[in-house]
């Protein structure tokens, strides 16, 4: 399986914007749920955002209103546009395909990136 690569964290103070890019290799992105975990230090990863195949969203309570997913099917990629970040909102993101569309789970055989640090702080 070839893993996910994720790029665009940094260091952004307080009300600040962040986009995440995680490019994927393979014939399998455009038939694939896509989405966006974090993990903060000391807690489980847990899932954020998910765009379907068709395009369709849906995203966690902690993010609503101020996270964008969103997906490239030309270029293999899947973005997380992150507005009115919080500390709290500080973790490393990782993005992977999902089993389903109203799954929190990775799919079967599904492997993980490096991730990216997202630290927001003043």
């Amino acid at each position: 399986q070839v893993q996910p690569v994720e790029s665009g964290g940094g260091l952004v103070q307080p009300g600040g914007s962040l986009r995440l890019s995680c490019a994927v290799s393979g014939s399998l992105f455009s038939s694939s749920v896509m989405g966006w975990y974090r993990q903060a230090p000391g807690k489980q990863r847990e899932l954020v955002a998910t765009v379907g195949t068709t395009g369709a969203t849906r995203y966690s309570d902690s993010v609503k209103g101020r996270f964008t997913i969103s997906r490239d099917n030309a270029k293999n990629t899947v973005y997380l546009q992150m507005n009115s970040l919080k500390p709290e909102d500080t973790a490393v993101y990782f993005c992977n395909r999902l089993r389903a569309y109203y799954s929190n789970d990775p799919a079967s055989g599904s492997s993980w990136g490096q991730g990216t640090q997202v630290t927001v702080s003043s």
